[in-house]
């Protein structure tokens, strides 16, 4: 973990796994410049998978206390992280305390709040490449593979009523364990969509290749599990036979992007749209520095395509 010394300049912290590999290591502080964020910087803190609540409750008391430790992007940790320190913020924003997860910490002086920014970030991300009305004209399911806090804004945003009919007829989410499972579960109870909502235990690619062979044409297949990123492979097999006209998309940009490759070469035959992370990266980060420097940052436009190609030059090198 990160050597938590106080900062001596206003830094935004990436809790994470692997930040040091990440893109926003070479891409904020050219940010900064741009948008005149004077003297910011970027720190990561590094945990495990699912790292022991003291370690957690140690890094958000710490940014906290320290004068000019500014907030944080939670990436990976984000339930883990809420459960672990809720008590410790002074003020929960209504998608964070709905969603049970923590993906940005912002700060008012001493006030610590904690905010689930994915919401937003997701929905943008998501629409930017969905076809107009896909759902409603294919009437096509989604697939996410992974019931952590990424699936929970991405499903949370299809549901809503003001999409009318351009929601899914079915919502398929599957995990490696049973307890994220029932969570997302009760969320979606919550919601009360009306969407078909189904649920599968899937301990190996295998059982991730099965639900894929019965999703209908066009339907959207998600890998929001961090493999192929926090840790190496796929959610799948190189069998996996994805429907005609799918939408594959990996919440990754970074890393041995396996299931990239698995949609790559059956792109052709299948009729593919294959996106990867890079947009979902641009916008759940804006939506952070946003908040944790106060700032206002659109989120299209010519402003935010200039970010964009700040970040395209500097973090793809």
């Amino acid at each position: 973990m990160h050597d938590l010394s106080p900062a001596t300049r206003p830094t935004l912290y990436f809790i994470g796994v692997t930040t040091a590999k990440s893109s926003i290591m070479k891409v904020f502080p050219a940010w900064a410049a741009h948008l005149r964020l004077d003297q910011a910087e970027i720190k990561g803190i590094d945990f495990p998978l699912h790292a022991p609540a003291a370690d957690y409750r140690r890094a958000v008391e710490f940014i906290k206390r320290d004068p000019l430790s500014a907030g944080a992007l939670v990436t990976t940790h984000k339930i883990d992280l809420y459960k672990a320190c809720q008590d410790l913020f002074d003020e929960i924003d209504p998608h964070a305390r709905f969603m049970g997860e923590t993906s940005c910490i912002s700060k008012s002086g001493s006030h610590l709040v904690c905010h689930a920014k994915d919401p937003i970030s997701s929905g943008l991300a998501l629409d930017g490449f969905l076809p107009p009305q896909h759902f409603a004209r294919t009437g096509a399911d989604v697939f996410s593979m992974g019931a952590g806090g990424s699936t929970i804004a991405l499903t949370w945003h299809l549901m809503q009523p003001s999409r009318g009919a351009d929601r899914p007829s079915r919502i398929i989410v599957s995990n490696r364990s049973a307890a994220r499972l029932d969570e997302i579960r009760r969320i979606h109870e919550q919601i009360g969509s009306g969407i078909p909502c189904e649920y599968v235990l899937a301990p190996a690619p295998g059982d991730n290749d099965a639900v894929v062979a019965r999703l209908k044409p066009g339907s959207l297949v998600i890998n929001a599990t961090g493999l192929g990123k926090d840790a190496p492979g796929s959610p799948l097999t190189d069998a996996v036979s994805f429907p005609e006209r799918a939408i594959a998309w990996d919440l990754n940009y970074r890393g041995d992007l396996v299931f990239l490759d698995q949609a790559m070469c059956a792109k052709v035959a299948r009729q593919l749209q294959v996106e990867d992370g890079w947009t979902y990266f641009l916008h759940g980060w804006t939506q952070v520095i946003a908040q944790v420097h106060h700032i206002a940052i659109p989120t299209s436009g010519k402003d935010f395509d200039a970010l964009s190609d700040i970040a395209q030059r500097t973090g793809k090198t």
